[in-house]
């Protein structure tokens, strides 16, 4: 076990990160800061609300991103940001959602959901499904239309998105239309060291792995719990009847393999819109790569666009 898998030393890298973080957010430009990510895709506009949502674990704040033009009671789509489940990364996914509240016509709902050491395993996923939940419960009185809902996240959001699936598929609903899991942690059980990518050196290493999973799920035998390693040969469960996925994965990613597998058990349930790869790029390649990141989101507003259209 290295020094930065004990939960100690987990949990005081992971505050670090989210102090560094948190200053290069507010930084008036440069990476990493939120004027930069507003700054993304300038021709979708940035027409936004906040809301607080209440839930068991903690209030959640949210930014609410309202389509252009839109008829009354659009569709709705969660969004969970990145950031190993220890950083609070909203405003990363800024250009993300205005990109889909304008091509997809959707309300999309940014969730600041609360974050490992503070709130380890599992508060985040069961905060994030009651977020879900109020969303589709509270459509009326917030004017989308919560019949017509998906969600969606990358990274750490991607596996708190399948998470929120599986709470549903388990308590009955809401009913979701799409889950959309970009470059999704779906495996913490494997330890980081022994996954393998296509590159020497990509950008996820086993000691940053070491710091989330640790800080995220302090001890080791809950890590194969179905709501953070669904993508782990334990989980031998049913998934019939979970919402459909399109699950994207990155070709030089290490969270690659666990992507494809979770694919393919969608895919053996029926539950697999699409399983698509991104070629030649590794994590997180959507927050500097804008050909790449523009050609990703289409797809996904256009699937979120289909799926909503049927439900109309």
């Amino acid at each position: 076990m290295s020094l930065l898998a004990r939960p100690s030393a987990a949990a005081l890298a992971a505050k670090t990160l989210q102090r560094l973080t948190g200053f290069a957010s507010r930084r008036p430009s440069g990476p990493g800061s939120d004027a930069a990510s507003h700054a993304r895709f300038p021709e979708f506009p940035r027409t936004v609300r906040t809301l607080t949502i209440p839930t068991s674990v903690a209030p959640a704040r949210a930014t609410v991103y309202l389509p252009p033009a839109s008829a009354p009671a659009p569709p709705v789509h969660v969004n969970f940001h990145g950031g190993g489940y220890v950083m609070s990364l909203t405003e990363l996914d800024d250009p993300l959602c205005r990109f889909l509240a304008a091509e997809a016509g959707v309300t999309v709902v940014n969730v600041d959901y609360v974050v490992a050491p503070q709130h380890p395993f599992p508060a985040p996923p069961r905060q994030a499904y009651e977020v879900v939940r109020w969303v589709a419960e509270h459509a009326a009185e917030q004017g989308w239309d919560g019949a017509r809902l998906t969600i969606g996240g990358q990274s750490a959001g991607g596996g708190l998105a399948a998470a929120v699936a599986r709470q549903a598929l388990a308590e009955g609903g809401p009913s979701i239309a799409l889950q959309v899991l970009h470059y999704p942690p779906l495996d913490l059980a494997t330890d980081a060291a022994d996954k393998r990518a296509a590159i020497a050196r990509p950008m996820l290493r086993p000691w940053m792995a070491d710091v989330f999973n640790s800080a995220y799920v302090p001890e080791p035998k809950r890590r194969a719990d179905p709501l953070v390693s669904p993508a782990h040969p334990s989980d031998t469960a049913d998934l019939t009847g979970i919402a459909p996925a399109l699950v994207i994965t990155a070709e030089y990613d290490l969270l690659r393999a666990e992507g494809e597998r979770y694919a393919s058990r969608l895919g053996a349930v029926g539950a697999l819109v699409e399983h698509h790869e991104v070629g030649g790029v590794d994590h997180g390649y959507d927050g500097k790569d804008d050909v790449k990141a523009r050609e990703v989101y289409a797809l996904i507003a256009r699937h979120v666009r289909e799926v909503q259209g049927r439900g109309a």
